[in-house]
């Protein structure tokens, strides 16, 4: 009688920073391609395709319902972190690929829905599992390291949107050449993301505290929202506004990059300036800065407008992710869990309202416009009701 040998369970052997890498590149992937990747494509679409502004805002708004859709979901999956990772990878991967293969707006809009739910599914579950390993191995500072990774992907994709422009590929190609680019991350990460040792990946997974809505709670909801809706305008739109003012894409094919680069750059210094100014205070200085940057390409036209505003809001985007959750862990003692789930279901619901808002103003005179300034308006009076709070603590 053969005896049965066990195989050991595989554990990642990457280090520390190969750890970190590894987030970086699978945010960048889910993020930076599976959500951000329509945004430098929007002009080359309008181009070649025939795609108006309000269809554009109707595939951005899908994208983002179905983020929102991974997100409500992503704790009720059949399956462990390091499966929903691939599985989410593999999608972005697949969906972006197909998206040159075929030119129906409908077809379009299913593959951009299954892309936002990995997407959601691949930052839930590739952060919370490199975090954890990075507290494992007592390097967690690196943690921003991980998520640099969505401004590093948004800043790649837009420098390789800009060369497509530059050399005249169709859409349609640089949706294949951004699908087959999915591919080789996913397959530079794949063998990191394996199970741990710990059997973490299968432990019975707890549901939040029931939410007890009270006048804060409430508050940071909403403002987290309003956040959702204000980014998403420019974070969408920013390449469409800038190519109506400069035909030349060697020119405006850089509102892209500048963004990303922007939100790779202030998610590894964040942690430096929480350490003198605190979560709250930070939320609510990003937030302002990031409505002066939505309003510039309303009151001000020319491409510099449009160069500040990626600056200005791509700089701010990571951070009040960042720090609104981490803002939330503090206030929320016991229900934190509930709050910060309300939280992202707030911000992924303002992410959809937001395009199409701009889809249904757009044969208005001067929508985008309203839409921008509306969105403004809307991340400085949340703002204010932060300092409010702020200023009660005191």
């Amino acid at each position: 009688m053969k005896s049965e040998t066990v195989k050991p369970e595989r554990t990642s052997a990457a280090g520390p920073v190969g750890v970190a890498l590894s987030g970086l590149v699978a945010l960048a992937t889910a993020m930076g391609i599976g959500r951000f990747a329509f945004t430098p494509l929007l002009p080359m679409m309008q181009d070649d395709a025939g795609l108006s502004v309000a269809a554009g805002g109707w595939l951005a708004s899908v994208n983002y319902a179905g983020y929102l859709l991974g997100a409500l979901t992503a704790m009720r999956l059949p399956i462990g972190p390091v499966a929903a990772v691939r599985t989410g990878l593999a999608a972005v991967g697949v969906t972006t690929l197909m998206m040159g293969c075929t030119d129906s707006f409908a077809a379009w809009a299913v593959l951009r829905t299954v892309a936002g739910a990995a997407s959601a599914w691949v930052l839930i579950f590739a952060s919370a599992w490199c975090l954890e390993r990075l507290a494992v191995l007592r390097r967690p500072l690196l943690g921003g390291a991980v998520f640099a990774g969505v401004g590093f992907g948004i800043a790649l994709t837009g420098l390789i949107c800009l060369a497509l422009m530059r050399f005249e590929l169709r859409s349609s190609r640089a949706w294949m050449v951004l699908g087959l680019l999915s591919f080789g991350l996913t397959a530079a990460v794949w063998r990191t993301f394996t199970s741990q040792s710990d059997g973490a990946d299968h432990a019975p997974r707890r549901a939040p505290h029931a939410m007890r809505w009270d006048r804060e709670s409430l508050r940071m909801v909403l403002c987290y929202g309003a956040f959702g809706f204000g980014y998403i305008i420019p974070a969408t739109f920013l390449p469409a506004m800038a190519k109506r003012i400069i035909h030349d894409a060697t020119v405006f094919g850089w509102s892209w990059p500048v963004f990303g680069f922007a939100a790779f750059l202030s998610t590894l210094t964040v942690s430096l300036l929480q350490r003198r100014f605190g979560n709250r205070t930070l939320w609510i200085a990003a937030q302002l800065i990031m409505a002066a940057g939505v309003a510039l390409p309303a009151l001000w036209s020319g491409i510099t407008a449009i160069m500040l505003a990626a600056l200005l809001a791509g700089g701010t985007f990571m951070v009040i992710t960042m720090v609104g959750i981490q803002e939330a862990r503090t206030a929320g003692g016991a229900q934190a869990p509930a709050l910060i789930a309300a939280m992202t279901a707030a911000f992924a619901a303002g992410q959809v309202a937001g395009p199409l808002a701009v889809s249904v103003l757009a044969d208005a005179p001067n929508g985008l416009s309203i839409s921008l300034l509306s969105a403004a308006a809307l991340l400085t009076a949340t703002a204010v009701a932060l300092a409010r709070k702020a200023q009660m603590r005191l």
